[in-house]
């Protein structure tokens, strides 16, 4: 007998993904919560595991590829049960190479992303260390380790090492972003200078595929432009007090082994903000139409990786003091970086925070990060002669843009949420107090 195992749900609302990697091939022999192939979803990577034992007798999908959740993925021939003395029996990999499971009582290396909701036919028992190889690396990168010439000792899989061939990259000089440090297509296409041919072909142009995470930013900036009604609004607001606070604790800070960046001010300004100005904490429900006021502060943080931007949320900013968002933002801000962020952590955001000034950007029109209905730029910090208690004095000054949704509030609202904002920003000492 055959099972076909289709795309499970994977919660939040998510109807398809992109096959990002197959992490087993026709003709292995899987256990049951053993990874089976790798998908990105919501600027995510996502493992999804094996709900029962079997041999793999059909991939319905290529490496790229969209497939909507309830597709069948591929086909599971049913294999007869193991002896007790066999249960650490090799797995066959995809160059026919054998890569023992994890022994009894042996923790396997952590996934990057676990799974969000069921799977069909799945057990309701505990995963255990030996039940899987989550975040196991591709055997057939394993066993080419120690077959390429030239010194490279590395991991990474026949293919990835074909195409650097090709193009010419010395793999000694690439930094894989996979697990144990295994190279990745993607990390080969970040060597390339920006008149490399990756497609090949005659010219001097180059085209190279909307994929991955790249795709994703791509179809989202273009659904919250053409759902919101968005204005730009823009303000500079003087900082010094704050500027000068940073400094005095950044020792006291980083004795905790935390590293102190304005953004924790800049939150906990807007927070304050937002509790005088509830209709930009909210989100529209359009087939309802209605606009749902959050009771929450949960601020998705826009981040950097080197495949493009992500926005991991940082939940009950209203509940967390100045360190704690600081502890917060670095360890998110790592995760998202090395991708192993969960799904959770980059939903349910109910307004956005987006530092470009730390990149050099001044004033900018942030895209809102639907269904958010507002997102708060912050611009690069400068030095300008300011008034300054009658006396025009240098004082450090930051530029603001807020974009909003003029559904959900009018001009005048959001310009006196910005007010408040300055406010705050402007004398510090507020934030600590019990001020609303």
């Amino acid at each position: 007998m055959s099972f076909d195992f289709k795309l499970p749900d994977l919660g939040e609302g998510i109807a398809e993904v992109e096959l990002r990697r197959w992490l087993v091939a026709e003709g292995d022999q899987v256990r049951e919560h053993q990874p089976l192939l790798e998908v990105e979803t919501d600027k995510a990577v996502v493992e999804v595991p094996s709900p029962r034992s079997g041999i793999v007798s059909g991939l319905r999908y290529k490496e790229g590829e969209t497939v909507r959740v309830g597709e069948v993925l591929l086909t599971l021939a049913e294999r007869a049960a193991e002896p007790a003395s066999k249960a650490q029996s090799p797995v066959l990999g995809r160059s026919g190479s054998q890569t023992p499971l994890p022994a009894q009582g042996m923790a396997p290396r952590p996934a990057s992303v676990g799974i969000v909701g069921s799977l069909p036919e799945a057990e309701d028992e505990p995963r255990t260390a030996a039940s899987g190889v989550a975040g196991a690396l591709p055997e057939a990168a394993e066993a080419a380790a120690a077959e390429e010439p030239g010194g490279f000792a590395g991991l990474a899989t026949p293919m990835v090492r074909k195409l650097a061939r090709e193009r010419g990259i010395d793999l000694r000089s690439v930094k894989g972003s996979g697990p144990r440090g295994c190279i990745r297509p993607e990390d080969l296409d970040r060597q390339l200078p920006p008149s490399a041919k990756v497609m090949g072909g005659a010219g001097t142009e180059e085209r190279v595929p909307l994929r991955g995470l790249r795709r994703t930013i791509a179809r989202n900036v273009i659904a919250s432009q053409r759902t919101t009604a968005f204005v730009t609004s823009m303000e500079e607001v003087d900082i010094t007090d704050i500027f000068e606070m940073r400094i005095r604790e950044q020792g006291e800070v980083e004795s905790r082994g935390t590293h102190l960046t304005f953004l924790p001010f800049f939150m906990k300004a807007v927070q304050h903000a937002l509790k005088e100005h509830p209709l930009l904490n909210a989100s529209i429900d359009d087939e309802a139409q209605e606009l749902v006021l959050k009771r929450h502060y949960h601020f998705g943080i826009a981040v950097e990786t080197p495949e493009g931007l992500m926005v991991p949320v940082i939940r009950d900013v209203d509940k967390k003091s100045i360190i704690e968002l600081a502890q917060a933002i670095q360890e998110l801000g790592r995760k998202a970086r090395e991708r192993s962020i969960a799904l959770e952590d980059l939903r349910g955001s109910s307004f956005t925070i987006t530092n470009y000034g730390h990149f050099g950007g001044t004033f900018a029109t942030p895209i809102i990060n639907w269904p958010d209905v507002a997102i708060m730029g912050f611009g690069r910090i400068v030095e300008r002669p300011w008034v300054h208690h009658g006396a025009i004095v240098v004082r450090k000054i930051l530029p603001l843009s807020l974009t909003f949704d003029h559904r959900a509030t009018d001009g005048a609202d959001a310009a006196r949420f910005l007010g408040k904002v300055l406010r705050f920003l402007e004398d510090p000492a507020l934030l600590f107090l019990d001020c609303g």
